[in-house]
């Protein structure tokens, strides 16, 4: 699966990515300006978005994505339960706390099923 992670804590990152999502071809940026550069020029099939980021509103991913054909699922990926609400409230697909990250393959699983 190709996914873009939009999260800019690198140790994070580093430790979680090659723990979790190493069976995957992985993009990490930190902001979402790199985000939206990004969906702008590569179709993921998943984007995983971290609510506390360094520039512009979180949910601003989360609106991107909405306007890309085909849409990538939209993972919520905050270690703040309201972080992943405000995601999610903005449209993501699924939430899977960092706390919990261990489950994210099930997660994505979840998420890549056919919308109905």
């Amino acid at each position: 699966m190709r996914i873009l992670w939009v999260e800019n804590h690198a140790v994070f990152v580093r430790m979680a990515g090659r723990q979790f999502l190493a069976g995957h071809d992985l993009t990490v940026v930190p902001s979402v300006s790199a985000a939206t550069a990004a969906l702008s020029e590569t179709a993921f099939d998943a984007v995983l978005v971290d609510y506390d980021l360094d520039d512009g509103k979180r949910t601003d991913v989360v609106a991107f994505t909405r306007q890309l054909d085909p849409r990538p699922r939209v993972l919520a990926v905050s270690a703040h339960d309201d972080g992943n609400a405000a995601l999610l409230a903005a449209g993501a697909d699924a939430a899977c706390p960092k706390t919990r990250f261990a489950a994210i393959a099930g997660v994505l699983q979840l998420a890549a099923a056919p919308r109905v």
